[in-house]
């Protein structure tokens, strides 16, 4: 199953956006964690909840012990747990009389005896959460159903755990909940400035897939509050803005984000992450031709034209083929990453046949095929140099 590139952070992946691959990610713009608490059970041979009964704290010679007597039981391997039971373990957990722990644990290598791991502090409501979560062999979409309605729960192992299943989860998996979705929460955790920053990109995307005219308003405001700061999830609010509003939110995203050159860096590279979801996720709300539109609208930013121009060749946007050569090695576009990315970008439209275009004398070969080849040639005469570096590290698109 292919899933979604995270695109949260700054890292620019330019060989994967060259080989133009579908990026293994979950969710596009979540922190996802390593294992989620259903995948840890999963993983694990026995899973009980038990309440501290005493321990003997460490000294130089001794790590000290912590006695629990078991509570509950999740899974149990060959039945070698048993509730009232009293589990020690070597070392010293503080803690007091009657506090709740849930730990897990695997069976030793002669398989006669359950190795525990550290103790998770727990409360009965977040056992009780991880206890009746759905096992992760369901279907994601009937999986997420259960969590959906643990997003910002209070306890925070819970509302980071419920998280943590959506930020793992493929974006074709999220998009079946719609009209499950807790719309009216949704919005107040976009709109509030008390939602963890980690969080609005999901969010974004959330609102994207269950909101309605008046919710795209809302998250057009939150989009372009000014700052000057870095801000973590612009790029799934954005998303989620044009995922309701379509081309007619790009036209504000264009004015605002792109062509705007006052904005923070981070919030044009956050737009432009949007146009790539949109272009790759937005199953036809916008046109791709307006994509591309958008797109080239950054070909005036040296510092991002590297990343523009292997996109544009990805899209297979051949308009600007006259364009590139003009730029080539001029003023703050004479920078290697830049003249590289142009060279790759001719060498791939010199390339782009029709699947059945023949070998034969009489074959019609594109215009933009020619002008590729012609445009390659006067770079290998122009600058042998950066020609072979770029095809060096050239991989082929994915078709």
């Amino acid at each position: 199953m292919k899933s979604l590139s995270r695109f949260l952070g700054m890292s620019l992946v330019v060989v994967a956006v060259w080989l133009g691959a579908q990026l293994a990610y979950a969710c596009p713009f979540c922190a996802a964690p390593s294992l989620t608490m259903a995948e840890q059970v999963a993983q694990s041979d026995a899973t009980v909840l038990v309440i501290w009964s005493s321990g003997i704290k460490g000294t130089d010679d001794s790590a000290g012990s912590t006695t629990f007597e078991v509570k509950q039981v999740v899974r149990n391997f060959k039945d070698s747990v048993k509730v009232g039971e009293k589990i020690t373990l070597p070392r010293y957990r503080a803690a007091k009389a009657g506090d709740l722990f849930m730990l897990m644990g695997t069976q030793t290598e002669k398989g006669k005896s359950i190795e525990w791991g550290s103790p998770l502090e727990v409360t009965e409501t977040s056992f009780n959460y991880i206890a009746q979560a759905p096992s992760p062999e369901l279907p994601v979409a009937k999986r997420l159903e259960y969590y959906v309605k643990f997003l910002e729960n209070p306890q925070d192992l819970i509302a980071n755990d419920a998280y943590g299943e959506f930020a793992n989860a493929p974006y074709e998996d999220i998009t079946k909940l719609g009209d499950k979705l807790p719309r009216d929460k949704i919005r107040t955790w976009v709109t509030s400035t008390e939602t963890p920053a980690t969080r609005l990109g999901l969010y974004g995307l959330l609102v994207g897939l269950c909101g309605t005219d008046e919710d795209a308003k809302a998250v057009e405001q939150r989009i372009l509050q000014k700052s000057d700061d870095f801000r973590l999830g612009i790029d799934g609010l954005i998303s989620g803005y044009l995922l309701l509003t379509k081309a007619k939110g790009l036209e504000v995203i264009d004015n605002e984000k792109l062509r705007n050159k006052s904005v923070p860096f981070s919030e044009t590279y956050a737009a432009m992450q949007a146009i790539r979801f949109m272009w790759q996720y937005g199953d036809g709300r916008i046109e791709q031709e307006r994509l591309r539109a958008s797109m080239r609208i950054l070909l005036e930013r040296p510092e991002l034209s590297d990343l523009v121009i292997a996109d544009l060749a990805r899209w297979k946007d051949w308009s600007i083929q006259d364009k590139l050569m003009k730029m080539y090695g001029e003023g703050e576009y004479n920078i290697p990453s830049i003249k590289r990315a142009v060279v790759r970008y001719m060498l791939v439209s010199s390339k782009d046949l029709p699947k059945d275009a023949t070998a034969g004398a009489n074959s019609t070969v594109p215009k933009h095929v020619e002008q590729g080849r012609a445009y390659v040639a006067k770079l290998r005469e122009m600058d042998p140099k950066t020609v072979a570096e770029a095809e060096r590290f050239m991989l082929p698109l994915d078709k």
